[in-house]
């Protein structure tokens, strides 16, 4: 028998336990903070920068250590972004209500939950953004702004450029004080479909102007009125269309949105510029879009406008009368010019590069088909569908700013439901051939993350899982079911960075602190509900123009060639909230909290 001395015991354990350290300081275990509903899937990711085995893992009861589950034999997934080995830690099978956390190889996770409730008032929770990003009266500032917008350029007229137009309303596009149709009318209906599908997950606790109060009217259709009596405004006449408020003029640095005195040639503050759609390319300076049509701004407005009509008309009868008859203007519009509307770029050459346009027009036909039950709409809709089977972002590795957008189809959705038995069949085998073909690039690493990190990649994944929860709810199969929740969990902590990508969600977790905005730096306004942006590719953000980190970067650890995420007011790439990506978020968080309400089982795979 091998026997130590006193001397060399004490080196044997001081050995282990700096062996330990050292270890644990390489190696961290990812979990969704918010927390796991009993019945889902429930997987956590192991990630180290040493190339360890781990044979097994266990989870404890947070308030008394005993071990509870055993997990044996996770595969290796390998190295990904920063780190050399990588594990699946699957506690699936562990349902009971508690808080836990996991143990592998000596290292320990941060505590989280598994509760029925974990998702409970989350979808309302990203409604305070919404306000925050009012534009004319703004609740949190309790003051006004923009008051004199604006007035109209790129008219066909020459002689009515310069006119005025009221455009004040609406919400700010992200940090900066831009407004644009193409994100607003997608927020707005976002907002409304997640109202739609799940009705019992919203509240009533803000009047329509986002002051606290109560009015009968769930704030989730106080928020998307709002975006829709701003639409009206941005579509006053049946051939005149307006598709964006300012330019990158408005990139004048940082100032509260009531002390905007940015001077777009009428003074300073004295109004901005309403740029009209004219389907043709468009820029105030040296840059230009690549316009070719009004097909995707003018679906953007009629998809929003027959949703609303639906839902706001038990609220508001005449103004639902109003919205449906805007609707059928605005598609009839966009028959007449197809092709796609960008935005507008100024002095720098970023815009929103969208060039698709039938999946708007597709579901604009479908909803003035649930709005007016025309039966010849249902066909309209699906031959625009079938020009785009899949959205081209769909199993990609990369794409242009905005470039495939909206990023999940909703129209592919409506018409998988639509009654029709061969387009139902149809349109579900387009919903499924998506997801399959972003499954089979994330099946390569053990986030299971297939998403293209590129600009507002958080939007893309957001996208995705609501398809995935559709799919899953429309035809009970379950075979994305581990993408889905690894979608989800991303935005929630199980990610390379560790942080929830939701600012202030949940309380006390690892979130954004630091957003790019001048709410945050300048009135230290907690921007609570926002979606940032998101991890981008290392090469977008070497060559993006004006990033400075403001401070050390707490996960510079974390970062790698392949991809980068900084909680820093100076990356305007990974860190800047953005309207329509909180918005599209609504319909998963309002999902989730109805599944753990229901208690829902996990469906059987087909």
């Amino acid at each position: 028998m091998l026997s130590l001395t006193r001397p060399c015991l004490f080196l044997l354990l001081l050995f282990c336990a700096f062996t330990s350290f050292a270890q644990s300081d390489q190696t961290w275990i990812r979990i969704n903070q918010l927390g796991y509903l009993p019945a889902s899937v429930k997987v956590a990711v192991l990630a180290s920068k040493q190339n360890l085995s781990v044979k097994n893992f266990t989870l404890h009861d947070a308030a008394t250590g005993k071990q509870v589950f055993k997990g044996s034999s996770p595969k290796p997934q390998g190295a990904y972004t920063a780190f050399a080995q990588t594990y699946r830690l699957d506690f699936s099978k562990f349902q009971k209500a508690g808080t836990y956390y996991l143990k592998a190889n000596g290292i320990q996770s941060p505590p989280f939950k598994i509760d029925a409730k974990a998702y409970d008032q989350t979808a309302d929770f990203l409604l305070q953004y919404m306000r925050q990003q009012r534009c004319g009266f703004n609740p949190y500032l309790k003051d006004s702004c923009h008051t004199t917008d604006g007035f109209m350029v790129f008219h066909p007229e020459k002689a009515k450029d310069s006119t005025y137009v009221d455009a004040t309303g609406g919400w700010h596009d992200a940090s900066d004080y831009l407004q644009y149709v193409t994100t607003s009318a997608n927020a707005t209906f976002q907002l409304l479909f997640a109202y739609q599908q799940n009705p019992g997950a919203f509240e009533d606790k803000h009047l329509a102007n986002g002051l606290p109060g109560a009015n009968q009217i769930p704030d989730i259709l106080d928020e998307a009125k709002w975006g829709l009596d701003w639409l009206l405004k941005m579509y006053p006449q049946a051939n005149l269309m307006f598709n964006q408020i300012a330019d990158d003029r408005d990139h004048a640095g940082y100032r509260l949105p009531n002390e905007d005195k940015v001077n777009y040639g009428k003074g300073p503050g004295l109004g901005r510029p309403v740029y009209v759609v004219t389907g043709q390319p468009q820029g105030s300076f040296q840059y230009k879009n690549r316009s070719t049509g009004v097909s995707s701004t003018a679906g953007k407005f009629s998809s929003a406008f027959s949703l609303g009509a639906q839902l706001l008309a038990q609220y508001y009868p005449a103004y639902a009368t109003s919205l449906k008859a805007k609707a059928q203007q605005a598609y009839d519009y966009g028959l007449t010019k197809p092709g796609v509307a960008q935005t507008a770029p100024g002095k720098a050459p970023y815009f929103y590069e969208e060039d698709n346009w039938v999946d708007d027009m597709q579901l604009a036909a479908i909803q003035l088909k649930e709005s007016t039950n025309r039966a010849d709409l249902l066909q309209k809709a699906a031959e625009f569908g079938r020009q785009e089977p899949l959205t081209p972002w769909l199993g990609k590795d990369t794409a242009r700013h905005y470039q495939w957008y909206p990023f999940i189809n909703l129209g592919h959705y409506y018409l998988a439901k639509s009654g029709d038995q061969a387009i139902q069949k149809e349109f579900t085998d387009n919903l499924r051939k998506g997801l399959e073909a972003v499954e089979a690039r994330g099946k390569s690493n053990a986030f299971y993350m297939g998403v293209p990190f590129i600009w507002c990649s958080n939007n893309l994944v957001t996208g995705l899982a609501s398809q995935a929860m559709l799919y899953r709810k429309l035809t009970g199969d379950t075979r994305f079911a581990q993408m889905e929740a690894a979608l989800r969990d991303w935005l929630f902590g199980v990610n390379p960075w560790g942080t929830s990508m939701v600012i202030g969600l949940p309380e006390g977790g690892v979130y954004p602190k630091e957003p790019h905005s001048s709410l945050a730096l300048l009135h230290k306004m907690p921007l609570n509900g926002g979606l940032v942006d998101g991890p981008v590719y290392g090469s977008i953000y070497r060559n993006l123009k004006g990033i400075k980190l403001d401070a050390p970067d707490e996960f510079a650890q974390f970062q790698s060639d392949l991809v980068v995420y900084h909680d820093d007011y100076g990356d305007y790439s990974t860190n800047e909230p953005t309207m329509d990506g909180t918005a599209s978020l609504t319909y998963l968080l309002s999902g989730l909290q109805l599944e753990g309400d229901q208690k829902a089982k996990p469906v059987k795979k087909k």
